[in-house]
């Protein structure tokens, strides 16, 4: 049996003959778990990469029957036993030789291709590995999307591959057989220097020179367009060696050194220096260096337009938190364009961030430069301003590098700065120097984590490909786990080389937050990850260092500045001032504007700090303040978009909570949606902490995520909020918990979860004494009693709810029970009851505007108006319904809404309209994942057929039920 993946996804068995798998999702589940065999693959990720926007209904039961299925057809063939697929409990696995994987295979080939120096060998392995390639990974049943979540190494490795096969070639002389492979991977890949670099060196050598310049002056073309830069020097190099004839061309070593067989004046812009004075002081470099294309591409244009040229001082800041690898960067771009500074290379560690806090001085470092340009100490000037101006002197019109590593500030770095345009000063800093781009015009490039490819990459430079490869779930949970920063990778990989352990081990060690950093300690300041980490928390303030530390209280994935304000209990402006310090010193990255978050490791060491550094107290007044922001902004969102709920009552916020002052209904609604995320953390943090305010956040996010169609958001909050009101044994939270579960259930066509959540509500408000949650409740149960056809006791329950809303005093729950008595009324087929009911309980909610229940009110409206063939009346009232479903922000509603309005131009006969609403409706539905969208399909494919029935609406009579409307019941 063969697996092929790398292309369209086929199973083939030992005859070579194609063996259907399935349909598309099928297919597709097959193709993950073959991409990770040998390893379960958690349910929560397949769900994820299934269904990206919103799941099925049943997730997990969806899978076992893809499961059941794949097996089944797999095993009627003649060797299905070479697959086995096995539901584990978390998740799925399948079992097979790697070898009968085209993917893994190619794998291989190009991992043995890279151990083999052999330019013949190394092409016989990479040849056939490239043929693999039928097309775009899983080509057939993979989105690009999600082709771009689980094939993003494949792909770098192709275009690895790619480029070594090219080199091999070359290195053979069978320049004319690589150029079909370098057009095609150039067209894939147009901003690609290698790749035109080794394009230009076959054509060349296939006498092809012109269309060789041609190639370079086009990527020139598409990066001035797209970039706004130049080629790097070593193309332009490559470029005049074509146009020079140079016969260095056509040594081997041209292939992978594109400035190799340029003559020397040309390659360096000058004569090179020699004799003592010349100085070389570059540190050695790291072997093993990953990544960093597009850095290295930005350094290498910014060296393309240092020269003279120029008319000022070129500087570079390569900023980025700690352990990063900002030197290791540098150092390797340094010693990659040596030979562009015939003058020499300077290079200092200015100690900014030293453990041992032992910065050093700037006059300090300018004697160790004027040493190293053979400048006696008696000559040299006793003040650093006049020693700052020799230097400069001495650096006039040279071509020099000086490198400043590891600056604290800008005055540490100013009077090492060289005067003229011909040389470059780098500066690595922790800091992001802000003053040097501000006033010395400084380049800012930021560095940041590691991509998970590269650092993967970099886990195999150190361990080997076969270790790696042996255990590659445990190889993604260290990365995970490291947080992708060179430093905890590096001090990771030490461990595993010196113990001899497995993978799985350390990254079980490394699964603990309360520990990891302990497992990431190499033994000494500059390897130890917590100590780095130290040297850059040291040197904040007080206030910032304090800020720093409450950050770990807050579970993330980010916050924005009036949530550290009341974390810290500051003003807004105070807290802006210490995210801002925080930023520069890279602890915290500002990734989009007022919005602030840090990596996983950072997070780690500020929760170890808080919980040494501050007092019990300390951290439980910042989490309540922390708590109550969130809990009274949300409560403040719920009443502008709903002003008729029934509301529940909230305690005032602790001394130092600012919540945020939210201008009307849109406002609130951008609110919650920016922050979801954080409101889902936060209530799960609640929860583990036992807070009794659990099930009022629940609550007051209960709508938006209904409206928005997160029901899993939903269903896990309200049974952590469930949970933590038991324990707490109070009934009113468990009350409101099980209320809106029974919804929540619900909306997921969990019928008989829905159905007991609705009853324990209930019986728990009759306890209460509660009659607008027992209205609620009652309401809710008509709504599942309806979905089941029952539509006689379900008006017997709406009628419970009107007298329950009426005897106290309720008025939107009165209007709602209205209209639900009325949708039962056209449900039993008695329309003009239907319009009756409905249109009371609409004069109701605009006298008392409330725009939630009107809207539901007008498509029931519309519904009834549809079924009496009153079609502009019912086109009306749904287009009525629509506008303020938007308004709202309630997207699954306003899709339902739209599908009764198509229903109602269909049987009208407006086949275009219906088509035009079906089809909006399709499209929201299909973002929320909601199984309604395959209704809309068969609407869409029927269309025009006259005569052709229609398919319930799926907000009559199969997900959601109508009893209760979608805000409040």
């Amino acid at each position: 049996m063969e697996f092929l993946l790398l292309g369209t996804l086929e199973v083939r068995d030992r005859d070579g003959e194609p063996i259907a798998v399935g349909r598309r999702q099928e297919r597709c589940l097959l193709g993950l778990l073959l991409l990770d065999v040998g390893r379960t693959v958690s349910t929560e990720r397949l769900v994820s990469l299934l269904w990206p926007e919103r799941p099925a209904q049943d997730p997990r039961a969806t899978l076992r029957t893809y499961v059941s299925r794949l097996r089944s057809r797999i095993a009627a063939s003649s060797d299905g036993a070479a697959l086995r697929l096995s539901v584990k409990p978390g998740g799925v696995l399948a079992e097979t030789d790697p070898a009968l994987v085209d993917a893994h295979r190619f794998a291989r080939q190009v991992h043995l291709a890279r151990a083999d120096a052999d330019p013949t060998r190394r092409s016989e392995l990479l040849g056939p590995a490239l043929a693999l390639w039928r097309g775009p990974l899983l080509a057939d049943v993979a989105s690009d999307g999600l082709r771009e979540r689980v094939g993003a190494e494949l792909t770098e490795l192709r275009l690895a591959a790619t480029w070594m096969y090219v080199d091999a070639e070359l290195a053979r002389g069978r320049h004319h057989e690589v150029l079909g492979a370098l057009a095609t991977s150039i067209a894939a890949y147009p901003l690609h220097e290698p790749l035109v670099g080794r394009f230009m060196l076959a054509l060349h050598r296939a006498g092809r020179d012109a269309d060789a310049l041609t190639a370079y002056q086009n990527l020139r073309a598409r990066m001035a367009d797209a970039l706004g830069t130049d080629p790097s020097p070593q193309l332009r190099d490559r470029y005049v060696a074509i146009l020079r004839q140079d016969p260095a061309l056509d040594s081997p070593e041209a292939s992978d050194q594109p400035a190799h067989g340029v003559p020397e004046k040309i390659a360096t812009g000058g004569h090179r220096s020699t004799g003592p004075d010349v100085p070389a002081q570059l540190p050695v470099a790291m072997s093993g260096f990953v990544g960093r294309e597009a850095q290295l591409a930005r350094l290498d244009a910014i060296l393309a337009a240092t020269g003279k040229q120029r008319t000022s001082m070129s500087i570079t800041v390569l900023s980025g938190t700690a352990g990063v690898g900002k030197t290791t960067l540098a150092v390797h771009w340094a010693h990659r364009v040596a030979d562009r500074f015939p003058d020499g290379q300077l290079y200092i560690n200015l100690r900014g961030f030293d453990p041992g806090d032992r910065a050093m001085a700037p006059a300090e470092a300018m004697r160790g430069f004027l040493d190293a340009l053979g400048v006696p100490p008696e000559r040299a000037p006793s003040t650093l301003d006049a020693q700052a101006a020799l230097f400069r002197s001495l650096l006039a019109g040279k071509q020099m590098l000086v490198l400043l590593d590891n600056a604290r500030d800008a005055d540490q770095v100013r009077p090492l700065l060289p005067g003229g345009p011909t040389a470059l000063a780098v500066v690595t800093s922790r800091n992001q120097l802000t003053p040097l781009v501000a006033i010395d015009n400084a380049r800012p490039l930021a560095i940041d984590l590691l991509s998970t490819a590269e650092a993967q990459e970099l886990l195999v430079g150190r361990l080997g490909t076969d270790r790696v490869a042996a255990e590659p779930y445990a190889v993604d949970q260290i990365i995970t786990a490291c947080a992708r920063l060179p430093l905890a990778l590096a001090v990771a990989a030490a461990r595993i080389q010196q113990t001899g352990f497995s993978l799985a081990i350390l990254a079980a060690e490394l699964r603990d937050t309360a520990t990891r950093l302990d497992a990431l300690d190499a033994g000494d300041a500059t390897s130890q990850v917590r100590a780095v980490f130290s040297c850059s928390y040291n040197v904040l303030t007080p206030s910032t260092a304090r800020l720093f530390r409450l950050l770990g209280l807050h579970p993330g994935p980010d916050i924005s500045i009036r949530a550290v304000a009341s974390l810290a209990g500051v003003s807004p402006p105070q807290a802006k001032v210490l995210l801002d310090e925080l930023a520069r010193a890279n602890l915290i990255v500002e990734h989009v504007p007022g919005r602030f978050a840090s990596h996983d490791l950072l997070r780690a060491y500020a929760t170890e700090l808080v919980n040494t550094v501050d007092t019990g107290a300390d951290r439980s007044a910042a989490w309540s303040r922390t708590l109550d922001y969130y809990l009274h902004t949300a409560d403040v969102a719920n009443r502008l978009q709903d002003p008729h709920r029934d509301w529940i009552t909230l305690s005032q916020p602790h001394p130092g909570a600012d919540p945020e002052d939210l201008a009307g209904p849109e406002h609130a609604l951008a609110w919650f949606i920016v922050e979801r995320p954080v409101l889902v953390a936060i209530t799960r943090q609640a929860a583990a902490m036992l807070d009794t305010r659990t099930w009022q956040l629940a609550w007051n996010l209960a709508d938006f995520l209904d409206g928005q169609g997160h029901w899993h958001d939903w269903t896990t909050t309200q049974n952590a909020a469930l949970e933590v009101a038991r324990q707490h044994a109070d009934r009113i939270g468990m009350a409101h918990a099980h209320r809106s579960l029974g919804r929540a259930y619900t909306r997921l066509s969990q019928g008989e979860d829905a159905d007991w959540h609705a009853r324990q509500a209930l019986e728990l408000y009759r306890q209460l004494g509660n009659p607008i949650g027992q209205g609620r409740s009652s309401l809710r149960l008509a709504g599942l009693l309806e979905r089941r056809g029952d539509y006689a006791e379900a008006l017997h329950h709406c009628r419970q709810a009107l007298d329950l809303f009426v005897s106290a005093g309720y008025l939107a729950g009165k209007a709602d029970a209205l209209n639900a008595i009325g949708w039962c009324h056209a449900k039993l087929g008695d329309h003009e009851h239907a319009l009756t009911y409905c249109r009371e309980a609409l004069v109701a909610q605009q006298e008392i505007g409330d725009q939630a229940g009107a809207a539901d009110t007008w498509d029931s409206l519309g519904y009834s108006h549809h079924h009496l063939r009153h079609y502009p009346q019912a086109i009306t009232c749904y287009q009525r319904a629509i506008e303020l479903f938007q308004g709202r922000g309630d997207r699954y509603y306003e899709a339902v809404s739209l599908i009764h309005l198509g229903d109602t131009h269909d049987g009208a006969g407006d086949t275009d309209a219906a088509r035009g609403a079906w089809q909006h409706a399709l499209a929201i539905l299909s973002q929320l994942g909601h199984s309604d969208a395959n209704q809309v399909r068969t609407r869409l494919h029927g269309s025009g057929q006259r005569g052709v029935p229609k398919p319930p609406s799926p907000r009559r009579a199969s997900q959601q039920p109508r009893p209760g409307t979608a805000h409040t019941s």
